[in-house]
């Protein structure tokens, strides 16, 4: 395949998968597997609350898969009082919903990932690992449902903040879990397919780094 071909299929793959848009379904909610508990201060107590995944959305961008997800954090700040007799909190309970968004970052790609059989109409593409690409809190959906300070304890002002966090780093586990990196490379694998075919390529075949094709 001539070098100039393999970079006119590269630039078509990229193109489409930008311009390209459709909607996948929606999942129903279920209870997503017990997650890894998050690093924790010393004073600080959080309870165990499920993950819920409420939907799964196939983005049509090759690059990407979202999940949405909502996570109660339930977050107590110990504050011994009178000599360490009386524990005294500051807590909150915080109910988060956000957005992780997964799938295979086209700039990573590197010459020769892209080979063309014209005569064959048959192409073979290698793909970077998926990843992460971000993480996001909704903060329209996002409330604070309680906030409770006891009479000897201090209010900590940024304990709202820290609930964020862990509910951030909370998501982003729970939708690990729950396989976004798997579906990532499925959609991405079927968004190439559609994305080739019209190109006059009839065998698509996709591979990943470290992977044989």
């Amino acid at each position: 395949m001539s070098e100039a071909r393999g970079k006119g299929v590269r630039t078509a793959l990229i193109t489409g998968a930008v311009a390209l848009a459709a909607a996948g379904g929606f999942g129903a909610a279920r209870l997503l597997p017990e997650q890894k508990k998050p690093a924790l201060a010393p004073e600080e107590r959080l309870a165990e609350t499920p993950v819920v995944l409420v939907a799964v959305r196939g983005l049509a961008r090759l690059e990407s898969v979202a999940f949405h997800m909502e996570r109660i954090i339930d977050l107590k700040h110990r504050q011994p009082r009178l000599f360490g007799l009386i524990d005294a909190q500051d807590e909150i309970l915080l109910v988060a919903a956000g957005d992780v968004i997964a799938g295979v970052d086209l700039n990573k790609m590197r010459d020769g990932d892209i080979t063309a059989f014209p005569a064959e109409r048959r192409v073979q593409v290698l793909l970077p690992p998926p990843e992460i690409l971000t993480v996001r809190i909704d903060n329209e959906r996002t409330y604070v449902h309680t906030r409770k300070t006891d009479l000897l304890a201090e209010r900590v002002e940024e304990i709202e903040t820290r609930a964020r966090r862990l509910a951030e780093d909370s998501i982003r586990d729970a939708a690990l879990s729950a396989g976004i990196l798997d579906r990532a490379k499925q959609d991405a694998e079927h968004t190439l397919t559609a994305l080739i075919t019209p190109l006059g390529y009839h065998h698509v075949e996709v591979g990943w780094r470290g992977d044989a094709i």
